[in-house]
C-alpha cells in the first residue's frame, strides 16, 4: 500500500449514505476536505473540520481532487457542467473522480469534456454497499489513465481494499454494471432458493446455515439471505438504485447487440418492489417481489 506524502486538498460531492463515510475516512486520513451536499449535513462529517463550500464550483476553486458521490447519470452531469458546476471551478492539472454508478457512454463524454480543460478524469464506482464504505473495504473499479490512477491511488486505499484499474474511462462504469448484474442475479437466486425452502416447510435460517457451507455459499447468501431472513430491509443499497444500475445494463445491451434475459428478469422483480412502494428499501427486499408471486414470506415479518 502506497501513502501520500502530505496532506492534500480534496474536495468531496455527494455526502449521503456511502459519500459520508468514505469522505471521513479521508479527513481521518489528514487530509483537507472542501465539501458540498444538496441534502442536510451529516453530523459525522459536520463535528470534523472539512470546509462546507455552497457550491460545486467553490469545490473545485480549493481542492486539487474533486470526489463525486452522487445517484445518477443526470444528477453527475448537473454537478460537472451545470450552472456553479465543478468545470466552472477547475484549472488546469486538477483531478476529478466520478465514484458514482452511472452510464458508461455518458462517462466516456464527461471525460472528454473535463480532458479538454486541461484536468484529468477516473471514472471509480464502487461496490460493498454502506458497510464496505464504513469499513473502508469497497472495492473500486477505475477506469482512466494509469498516470491519473497511480497519482490518486493513495487516496482510493483510504476508502478501499479491491482496487483495479480496468482500463480506459468509461470502463470503470462498464465493471460496475456487470458487478450489478451478478448482484442482482445473485440477490433473486438467494431469494427464491430460500422462498422454496420456507414453502417447502422447511426453516429457512437453517437451510442458509447448511448452504453456506457447500458450493452455494456466497457473500449474497451470508449477508442478504440472513436479511430475508430477519426481515431486516433498512438500504444499505436501496431497490431504487438498483433499478437505475439495471436500467444502464439493459441500455448497453441493447446497443451492443446482446440479450441479457436474467438481468431483465431481476429488473422486473425490483420493479414489482419499486411498485408496490418499496423502492427505499435494501435491494435484498427483491424477495418481497417472489414472496407476492407466492402469497408466502420467507419468514414472518418481526412487526406482524
Amino acid at each position: 500500500m502506497t501513502t501520500p506524502t502530505a496532506p492534500l486538498k480534496v474536495g468531496f460531492i455527494g455526502l449521503g449514505i456511502m459519500g459520508a463515510p468514505m469522505a471521513l475516512h479521508l479527513i481521518q486520513a489528514g487530509h483537507q476536505l472542501f465539501v458540498h451536499t444538496r441534502s442536510k449535513l451529516r453530523p459525522e462529517i459536520a463535528q470534523t473540520n472539512a470546509t462546507v463550500c455552497a457550491s460545486a464550483k467553490a469545490v473545485a476553486q480549493q481542492a486539487d481532487i474533486v470526489i463525486t458521490m452522487l445517484p445518477d447519470t443526470p444528477d453527475v452531469a448537473a454537478v460537472l457542467f451545470g450552472e456553479d458546476g465543478i468545470a466552472a471551478g477547475l484549472s488546469k492539472g486538477k483531478t476529478v473522480i466520478d465514484m458514482s454508478s452511472i452510464s458508461p457512454i455518458e462517462t466516456k463524454a464527461f471525460a472528454q469534456r473535463i480532458n479538454a480543460l486541461g484536468c484529468d478524469y477516473l471514472d471509480a464506482p464502487v461496490s460493498g454497499g454502506e458497510v464496505g464504505a464504513k469499513a473502508a473495504s469497497l472495492t473500486i473499479m477505475v477506469g482512466g489513465s494509469e498516470a491519473a490512477f497511480a497519482r490518486v491511488k493513495p487516496l482510493l486505499e483510504l476508502m478501499g481494499k479491491n482496487i483495479t484499474l480496468v482500463g480506459g474511462n468509461g470502463d470503470g462504469q462498464t465493471c460496475k454494471v456487470a458487478n450489478q448484474i451478478i448482484v442482482a442475479l445473485n440477490i433473486a437466486a438467494v431469494g427464491e432458493a430460500l422462498l422454496f425452502a420456507s414453502k417447502a416447510g422447511a426453516d429457512p435460517a437453517k437451510v442458509r446455515q447448511a448452504l453456506m457451507g457447500g458450493f452455494a455459499a456466497s457473500r449474497i447468501l451470508e449477508v442478504h439471505g440472513e436479511r430475508m431472513v430477519k426481515r431486516t430491509f433498512a438500504p444499505g443499497f436501496r431497490i431504487g438504485l438498483h433499478q437505475k444500475d439495471l436500467g444502464l445494463a439493459l441500455a448497453g445491451a441493447r446497443a451492443l447487440g446482446v440479450a441479457l434475459p436474467q438481468t431483465a428478469g431481476a429488473a422486473q422483480l425490483m420493479q414489482v418492489c419499486a411498485a408496490n412502494g418499496m423502492a427505499d428499501l435494501d435491494h435484498s427486499a427483491l424477495v418481497k417481489a417472489l414472496e407476492l408471486m407466492a402469497h408466502h414470506a420467507v419468514a414472518p415479518d418481526p412487526k406482524a
